[in-house]
């Protein structure tokens, strides 16, 4: 029996907490337990799921927890099984309790306790979302994030696709197929994790931005908290996947970047911070703009290790062009720059330099790079020189002694700069650009509003991965972080919820096997080769869902009603009779409220098969879903 039901049917048995009409006077209970009101309090003890949820011990007593009940009751709604203590509420606090209750005001994050599931199909999709509050809604919590029941397998390979009968695996028993996965991102990491815990190498997400604008649809009030509780769940479990020496790449813009570097602090903790990137991400500059023109976004780097070091980056022979060698230096090409200091205080390297007029140069802070006989020698090559007025030093540094440069935390697409190894990372008209050879029979609205272009994403991987590797994107969108980490070599897992991963995505990834020479086909000498696995989470009640949404009338959805009755799992307290009685009523509603009441209706722990529930009949689980599932998780049939 669900909480609040047991609450309500223990509380009814004292007759001044019940109306005329036999409602709980929720007021009433909410004073007596301010009061701490014996008679409430015994009522609470003597019910052995309410004792275990509304007290504490402390040294062998029990002691009433006042305001974890009082939030419980304050709920205007008890939504779909979970019971959040945020539903209709600012999150105006101090100490837990409420501005009404208190004088002095806090601002919290209201949703932060509370898992957010996120069940967005398609981008125009705008819906309420279904909040798990940690503390009072555990089982549920557990329920949906098992791990799920697998479908629809399918291998992709430069032959053609074909029915998967099992994954491929090296000597550790770790799968070493790249993987496309449709399903709820969020469900689907929990599933991944149990294969591939502490195994990825590198995460690369472009999540929504949370403009308004963009994906990120969802109709709540809390639209900033809301976000944040999305990335803390998702972003959480992420961190299980990372390997020791893993790194996390996310995309954002001004937004929620402030907010997220916070939130991010707080998952891999501070320590883990490795940079926050500017990319500059378009090309040219808004002229219509009425404050800034915005021309860059951001990439928070974070690390499981503190220690992290990035992987250097050698320049091609290409970008060594732009080396110039006018006095024919037998040495080769160089440039002037480079520091003369030293990185780190050397006492030892501070001295002074005198010049061939007199002038005296004092040594930096941390004194020179070399010792004085080193630098004298280096004067007499000339790879080090005075400046015409002799009041600085010049340093020649040649091509052949540094081919290979950490990156730049600033990300440009200057092509004909000399440092055009740390700054050509394209754009996102470059990458619109590519979107549309790719695929050049769609209409340009049916693009991505916002791609990556595939430079960024090989940036990435080349500062942080080599070939082997895992990688994770589980928001795929158009696929070009598993495009890229395929032409790198990498093994790549793309997790993607929205209906465009059949029409853009998958047929990305085809076209890839299939040897497209766009993006970084040329930079990577891409012929083609490879193959992919794709598989869905199997849907139960999401099915119902995602028919409600696509009902074009009242007769399409008592249909879908019917057969919800049949089939669906629907929630705890859906009283059948009560919706039959009056369903002249429901006819009356709008089409979207007719919707909205259906997707109600649905118990949202059964929306994918949960793995628990593999040999339940009442599920349907075909016999090869079950091979290919107990291969991925490994079970013994």
């Amino acid at each position: 029996m669900k909480l609040y039901d047991t609450l309500e049917k223990q509380l009814k048995k004292e007759n001044n907490f019940v109306t005329d009409n036999e409602e709980l006077k929720k007021w009433v209970v909410i004073n007596k337990a301010q009061n701490f009101d014996t008679v409430l309090i015994k009522l609470l003890l003597d019910n052995k799921e309410l004792k275990e949820k509304f007290f504490i011990e402390v040294k062998g007593t029990l002691v009433f927890n006042q305001n974890l009940f009082v939030q419980f009751l304050e709920q205007k709604n008890y939504l779909n099984d979970s019971y959040t203590q945020y539903k209709n509420k600012v999150g105006l606090t101090i100490d837990g309790k409420y501005l009404k209750q208190r004088n002095e005001v806090a601002l919290v994050w209201p949703f932060k306790d509370c898992v957010l599931e996120g069940g967005q199909s398609r981008e125009e999709d705008k819906r309420e979302e279904i909040f798990f509050n940690e503390i009072l809604a555990q089982d549920e919590i557990t329920q949906l994030l098992e791990p799920k029941v697998l479908n629809n397998a399918k291998r992709y390979t430069v032959k053609g696709e074909k029915q998967l009968d099992k994954f491929k695996r090296n000597e550790k028993g770790i799968i070493t197929d790249n993987l496309i996965v449709k399903g709820n991102n969020l469900l689907a990491l929990h599933s991944l994790k149990s294969e591939f815990a502490g195994q990825v190498k590198v995460v690369c997400i472009d999540p929504p931005y949370n403009k308004g604008g963009d994906d990120f649809n969802y109709n709540d009030a809390f639209n900033h908290s809301t976000w944040l509780t999305f990335m803390n769940n998702r972003l959480s479990v992420a961190k299980d996947l990372l390997h020791e020496n893993g790194t996390v790449f996310i995309f954002c813009d001004d937004n929620e970047q402030p907010y997220l570097k916070i939130l991010c602090d707080e998952i891999f903790t501070r320590e883990s911070f490795i940079s926050c990137v500017v990319w500059r991400n378009s090309d040219n500059s808004n002229n219509d703009a009425k404050k800034f023109s915005q021309d860059h976004n951001y990439i928070l780097v974070y690390s499981k290790n503190v220690n992290w070091q990035s992987l250097k980056i050698t320049r091609t022979e290409e970008q060594s062009k732009h080396y110039k060698n006018p006095n024919k230096d037998p040495r080769g090409p160089w440039f002037d720059g480079n520091p003369v200091n030293s990185p780190n205080p050397r006492k030892n390297l501070k001295y002074e330099l005198v010049t061939p007029s007199a002038n005296k140069i004092k040594s930096p802070p941390n004194g020179w790079r070399w010792d004085k006989t080193t630098m004298e020698s280096k004067m007499d090559t000339g790879e080090i020189r005075y400046n015409k007025d002799e009041t600085g030093i010049i340093r020649r540094t040649y091509l052949n002694e540094q081919k290979d440069l950490p990156p730049s935390t600033l990300w440009e697409i200057l092509d004909d700069n000399i440092w055009a190894n740390l700054k050509e990372t394209g754009h996102t008209r470059q990458a619109k650009f590519e979107q549309k050879k790719l695929f050049p029979n769609y209409p340009t609205s049916e693009l991505f509003k916002t791609p990556k272009p595939e430079k960024v994403i090989q940036k990435v991987l080349q500062i942080s991965s080599r070939p082997g590797d895992i990688i994770i994107d589980f928001f795929g969108g158009s696929g070009t972080s598993g495009a890229v980490a395929h032409k790198m070599k990498r093994q790549y897992i793309l997790c993607e919820q929205m209906d465009y991963i059949n029409t853009f995505t998958v047929p990305r990834a085809k076209l890839v096997i299939d040897g497209e020479n766009g993006g970084i086909s040329k930079d990577e000498n891409w012929t083609g080769g490879g193959e992919f696995v794709y598989l869905e989470l199997k849907k139960y009640n999401q099915s119902f869902i995602e028919k409600i949404e696509l009902a074009k009338n009242t007769k399409a959805v008592l249909g879908i009603w019917e057969e919800m009755k049949a089939k669906s799992f629907l929630n705890y307290n859906v009283d059948l009779q009560k919706q039959e009685a009056n369903i002249e009523e429901f006819k009356k509603l709008s089409l979207e409220q007719q919707k909205e009441h259906l997707i109600l209706l649905l118990d949202k722990n059964q929306l994918y098969v949960n793995l628990s529930s593999i040999n339940d009949k009442d599920f349907e689980v075909r016999k090869e879903e079950k091979q290919i599932t107990q291969d991925f998780y490994q079970i013994k049939g």
